[in-house]
């Protein structure tokens, strides 16, 4: 037997050992984190209160704030904790933990994007049909689909990953527990976890992905059959938002977790990881709902009612 020490406890480098950029970071990330959970909270407590926003559309946008105010919130107050009090130790429990929810709640999302892709395709594309189509039922069995694919892939990844055994050095070249991050301080062989981690974030990505595509090439062909410009313009609109921010979001995701681990270099990674844990979530209701008139109105009703 190989003597083994055990880890119960994980050191995270986190963003830099720089003393000097501690406090612009502290105070940047609080900044992101107070935003996110403004937008975010905001944005749900509105759509709760205006029965005009009760509708399909708004019911995904609700639901995808408090996915980002869940995921966002996984991470980012750990990385404040570690950044004002220097204590970057995360027990391997809490190491756990953290995995499964980031993962569960990112990968909701994914999922949501997908529901949501094929609600503006059903807007766009089946406007005297939508209705019909986009009843309660269906909306919140797609709804309750993306939360269940979630946390099935969230209890995948993290059993994949917790499997292995893990010895010294307990040093995780990152400011969280992100899974190429953890899987490479493994000392057992690591390459079957590894694909099956490949393989499982390849299928989410790649059915959401399929659903967003076939989606928009529909509603990109009746946007061109359409001949009023009006009609054009109302239908771009009403899309731009979400395929911005689904760009976004599967732009990071892929070039984190799809290239081979030998690829990976971890100044990048945590770069592309501050961009889609703590940005995207801080940028998806303005990006997708305080652009939207409808929004704007319900918030100005609500904020003259308390006056």
């Amino acid at each position: 037997m190989e003597n083994r020490t055990k880890v119960t406890q994980f050191l995270l480098l986190g963003l830099t050992s720089d003393p000097h950029v501690q406090v612009p970071l502290i105070i940047t990330f609080l900044f992101i984190y107070v935003i996110t959970l403004v937008g975010n909270l905001g944005m749900v407590l509105l759509i709760l209160l205006d029965t005009h926003l009760h509708t399909p559309m708004y019911f995904f946008l609700g639901n995808l704030s408090v996915m980002d105010f869940c995921y966002s919130s996984a991470v980012t107050p750990k990385v404040l904790a570690g950044l004002i009090m220097e204590n970057k130790v995360m027990t391997y429990n809490a190491c756990v933990a953290q995995v499964f929810f980031f993962s569960a709640f990112a990968t909701a999302e994914n999922y949501l994007l997908a529901s949501m892709a094929y609600d503006r395709y059903a807007a766009v594309c089946k406007p005297l049909h939508y209705t019909t189509i986009m009843t309660t039922n269906v909306c919140f069995c797609l709804i309750m689909g993306s939360y269940v694919c979630g946390f099935l892939n969230a209890s995948i990844n993290a059993g994949n990953t917790f499997s292995l055994s893990f010895c010294m050095p307990n040093v995780v070249h990152h400011f969280f527990c992100d899974l190429p991050a953890v899987m490479d301080l493994s000392c057992s062989d690591r390459h079957l976890n590894e694909l099956i981690l490949s393989c499982v974030g390849s299928f989410n990505i790649f059915f959401a992905n399929m659903v967003i595509w076939v989606s928009y090439l529909f509603i990109f062909i009746s946007i061109v059959k359409t001949r009023s410009a009006a009609g054009q313009h109302k239908a771009v609109s009403t899309c731009a938002s979400h395929f911005t921010a689904a760009f976004i979001f599967y732009g990071t995701i892929i070039f984190m977790y799809l290239q081979p681990s030998s690829s990976h270099s971890m100044d990048t990674d945590k770069i592309a990881s501050v961009f889609y844990t703590m940005i995207i979530p801080m940028l998806n209701p303005v990006v997708y709902s305080l652009r939207n008139k409808k929004v704007k109105s319900a918030f100005k009703k609500i904020l003259f009612k308390t006056k």
